[in-house]
């Protein structure tokens, strides 16, 4: 016959969950109250002024100047305690509110217990027949700015707990002693729920407003720095295009040198095939570093780099949109290397961009000029008009992001760039770019007696 499986075991009894829950949440309440959740730093001391640092002292000093001598007062002539009973409790139940600024919850610990203590004396005096108990008005009021003082300080846990605390304080004296309560109690538990939910909106309010200036430091720091590298990787591209061309002449010249070179031997021959086998090999490793370089590219960025030739186009474009530019460019600026000459054209081209953005109608004069050695970029504008509301900025603020471009390309060449904003209100940028030097008469003729021999088709850099 078939056995049975034995029954599942009982589930655990009710009893022993809630328990547990009660363990826990006491654990939890007494670690609230026994650990502060902030460092004994002064509150406020992150602000900006000096008078506002001071001010919660000044504030506790006068909560501990005013509540001392009316708390003596009032146990002495309302409840008939003695000067020295009554100075002893006055001194413990008000003194610690010099506390508040940096340590409310251990002036807690001391004030708390201070105030049932005086609680349980007054029960031994008697008192007027509209005398307050427990708590006494000094004691409700300087227990207010208490709990304000934690709020402000604590995390929510420590002041759940500490509402627990002084409401089952409460109600414990009022069971003691029913016919001598009059309803204190329970007015200093609603009404410390109610600062206390104030004083924690405040401060997660501040909190949020610090994390979120944290997360827009941080925002601006990564869009900065990603700009970087996409402009870095921008110019390694356009570099690409410039290393394949000189690559190509060299395989072309390479293949070439034994057809226009006669009487070369053998190991000549061999020479110049290594060297054009390496050049190819080159270049096939280019060809897939672009492809990485350009798996997120566009089609225009495949098309031929432009460079000073297409500076007046370039001015003629930002004329049409509304910005009066000026353009200085000497005839014959022609043979620069590849990258100045690139650098050179997104240099204006960016400077141009900034000025529409930001200081629209503004006059521009563009200027470019050699004297042999270096290269000169300099873009001035004046201030912005003012006469009509259609130029108005598109960008009342800057984040830099197109210097950093700049400077970039500046520091690809070896030059320097100097940029910042003018005393009428303009602005100026100024790019100063090295050329090499002039190359020798008889190299300049081997060159072209070179480039006039019959050579193959050359791959064009931007189907590399």
């Amino acid at each position: 016959m078939p056995t049975s499986s034995p029954p599942p075991p009982p589930p655990p009894p009710t009893t022993d969950g809630l328990l547990s829950a009660a363990r826990r949440n006491l654990r939890e309440i007494a670690h609230g109250l026994s650990h502060p959740s902030h460092p004994p730093t002064p509150l406020l001391a992150d602000a900006p002024r000096r008078w506002q640092r001071l001010m919660p002292y000044v504030v506790v000093l006068a909560l501990a100047a005013v509540f001392v001598p009316v708390t003596i007062a009032d146990l002495r002539d309302q409840y008939g305690l003695n000067g020295g009973v009554a100075g002893a409790l006055a001194v413990a139940q008000a003194a610690p509110l010099l506390m508040l600024a940096h340590r409310p919850l251990q002036a807690w610990w001391i004030i708390f217990p201070a105030d049932i203590l005086g609680a349980f004396v007054m029960l031994g005096h008697p008192v007027e027949k509209y005398a307050v108990w427990p708590w006494t008005p000094p004691v409700l009021i300087g227990y207010l700015f208490l709990l304000l003082a934690l709020a402000l300080r604590e995390t929510r846990r420590t002041l759940v707990s500490v509402w627990l605390a002084t409401g089952a304080a409460g109600l414990f004296l009022h069971l003691i002693r029913p016919e001598r309560s009059n309803g204190s109690a329970l007015l200093l538990a609603i009404l410390g729920a109610v600062v206390l939910v104030i004083g924690a909106a405040v401060r997660e309010r501040g909190v949020a407003q610090r994390r979120l200036a944290e997360q827009e430091t941080i925002s601006e720091a990564e869009r900065a720095q990603r700009t970087l590298l996409e402009e870095r990787t921008r110019i390694a591209r356009e570099l690409h295009d410039v290393v394949a061309h000189h690559m190509s002449v060299i395989t072309v010249q390479a293949d070439s040198a034994p057809y226009r070179l006669g009487g070369l031997s053998d190991e000549v021959r061999e020479e110049f095939d290594s060297i054009a086998a390496s050049a190819r090999e080159s270049l096939g490793e280019m060809r897939r570093l672009l492809m990485v370089l350009r798996s997120e590219g566009t089609e225009a960025e495949r098309a031929p780099q432009p460079g000073l030739d297409r500076l007046q186009q370039l001015v003629e474009a930002t004329v049409r949109a509304g910005l009066p530019a000026e353009l200085s460019l000497p005839a014959g600026l022609t043979g620069l290397p590849q990258t100045v000459d690139l650098s050179a054209y997104r240099i204006v081209q960016e400077a141009l961009a900034n000025v529409v953005r930001h200081a629209p109608g503004a006059r521009t004069r563009v200027s470019v000029s050699s004297d042999g050695a270096h290269l000169t970029v300099l873009i001035v504008n004046d201030p912005p008009e003012r006469t009509g509301s259609s130029l108005a900025p598109l960008e009342t603020t800057g984040t830099g992001h197109g210097l950093v471009g700049m400077r970039e390309r500046v520091r690809l060449t070896g030059g320097t760039l100097d940029t910042g904003p003018l005393p009428d209100g303009g602005f100026r940028v100024a790019a100063r770019l090295p050329l090499p030097p002039a190359a020798p008469p008889s190299s300049a003729g081997a060159s072209a007696g070179a480039s006039a021999a019959p050579a193959s088709p050359l791959p064009r850099p931007e189907d590399s």
